[in-house]
């Protein structure tokens, strides 16, 4: 089955093909690093962590830039307000982000840009405008000319004079149109850069055009965030970059879905913004991711306490399942897997590789996913299970949640490990307890401890010594 996706620009799902074979090129707008992120910025990064994930396992070389927008009105004020330097409150903010992303299991991207340290492609950027009439300079500020590109709107399907009807337009008399956006903001003091218009800093949405082609090029295969980046960013980014090169921005541009906490959008005025490491902190970052996977990337997300609740439950599950399988293996018997029920397996990945590649349809992935769960409990439950039945279902779990990134690390046993098990169990049978007691203390000096059950052995992994 080929992969397909929804491109917000066709309004459709589409076939996809990156432009170089093999070679995927994708950009993801990052955060404004002024404040903790909230469970909608979580989302966003999950969602792309997991397409990012499926394109891998496809067989793409996936190049993945993910910016950070380190200079913006909303941290100076916060600099401000708190008397810190606005690169204190950026780097602050930016370990706050990788904190919470690691948590939520999120793979670090191919390059994580930041504004400041891209001054230069900026000022690039918008000397090409200006020279092409697409830009116009105005008392050290610069204008980006909406109404010279014809195209503008074709993204969030509005013309130029609807969007101005439903735009909240701020009067301003330097303009020469109400919708023409900054690409220069002019600046003093030391959040401001050199440019042939004078001391400034960049507007908001060029940093991103200029931060992605200077990593990908002028063209790029996917470009996403979530759907409230449709209009202006995203619309802004497609007229000032394809303005400048005269070619197409991107191929494909995906948008996640809104986070509502009990049915309301999330805002400061309301009380309800919900922090990402409040919930980690309670429920734990997989807990999150799961809750996040188990609804279309596209869909609108409701928060609230049971879900996530119910989420941590179906991780608990998932975990069980590879404790099972864990445990299991030292007392089975040697042999290969059964065929049927490696036939069984290739089935669960066909179910789980056609919903992912149905727009990344991760809810049925899922499915397909607690399938193997039942499949495990069952092979570990088995009496007459083979070592190769319980590794072949082990190593499906560790081939689809390479896509997921929901199991933990820390509750599967590496092959050694597992083989001093297997090889202390046998010296135990044997009633060879010297031996029995020498390979605990090797398993411990290794981080786990191994339990003696009327099952079989368990390992939980403790502090090393």
């Amino acid at each position: 089955m080929a992969l397909v996706l929804f491109n917000t620009m066709t309004g459709r799902k589409e076939p996809f093909e990156p432009r170089a074979p093999g070679v995927v090129r994708m950009y993801v707008c990052g955060p404004t690093v002024y404040n903790y992120i909230h469970i909608g910025n979580g989302r966003a990064a999950v969602a792309f962590d997991v397409i990012r994930r499926w394109l891998q396992f496809r067989g793409f070389e996936v190049i993945y830039v993910h910016n950070y927008t380190d200079i913006d009105d909303k941290i100076i004020r916060v600099a401000r307000e708190t008397g810190e330097t606005v690169r204190a409150i950026a780097e602050g903010f930016i370990a706050a982000y990788e904190e919470d992303l690691a948590a939520l299991g999120v793979l670090k991207p191919t390059h994580r840009p930041r504004v400041t340290e891209h001054i230069g492609p900026i000022v690039d950027l918008i000397r090409r405008l200006i020279d092409r009439g697409y830009a116009y300079v105005r008392n050290g500020d610069v204008y980006f000319r909406v109404q010279k590109f014809p195209e503008y709107g074709k993204l969030s399907k509005q013309p130029i004079d609807r969007l101005l009807a439903g735009a909240r337009v701020e009067i301003d008399a330097a303009k020469e149109h109400p919708l023409d956006f900054a690409l220069w903001k002019r600046s003093e003091g030391d959040v401001a850069w050199d440019s042939p218009w004078g001391a400034g800093r960049p507007g908001w949405h060029i940093e991103c055009s200029a931060m992605s082609m200077h990593y990908l090029g002028a063209t790029l295969d996917i470009h996403g965030g979530g759907q409230d980046l449709i209009f202006p960013h995203h619309e802004n980014e497609i007229a000032q970059s394809e303005a400048a090169t005269g070619v197409t921005f991107a191929r494909y541009w995906l948008h996640n879905g809104h986070v509502t906490v009990d049915e309301e959008k999330m805002s400061k005025s309301l009380g309800n913004v919900v922090l990402v490491r409040d919930v980690v902190r309670e429920y734990g970052g997989r807990a999150l991711r799961f809750f996040y996977l188990n609804t279309h990337y596209r869909q609108p997300l409701r928060f609230h306490r049971e879900a996530i609740a119910s989420a941590r439950s179906a991780v608990e599950r998932l975990d069980g399942a590879v404790a099972a399988l864990n445990h299991a293996l030292p007392g089975s018997a040697p042999g290969e897997a059964p065929a049927a029920l490696l036939e069984a397996l290739r089935a669960i990945e066909a179910d789980f590789a056609a919903a992912m590649d149905d727009d990344f349809n991760t809810p049925e992935a899922l499915t397909a996913m607690f399938a193997l769960v039942r499949t495990a409990h069952a092979v570990a439950q088995d009496p007459g299970r083979t070592r190769g039945a319980v590794e072949a279902v082990l190593a499906r779990f560790r081939r689809l949640d390479a896509v997921l990134g929901l199991l933990s690390a820390e509750d599967e046993a590496p092959a050694d490990v597992l083989a001093l098990v297997a090889e202390r169990e046998a010296a135990r049978r044997a009633r060879d307890f010297a031996r029995a007691d020498a390979l605990r203390a090797e398993i411990r000096a290794r981080g786990y401890a191994v339990e003696d059950t009327p099952e079989g052995p368990r390992l939980k992994r403790v502090s090393r010594p």
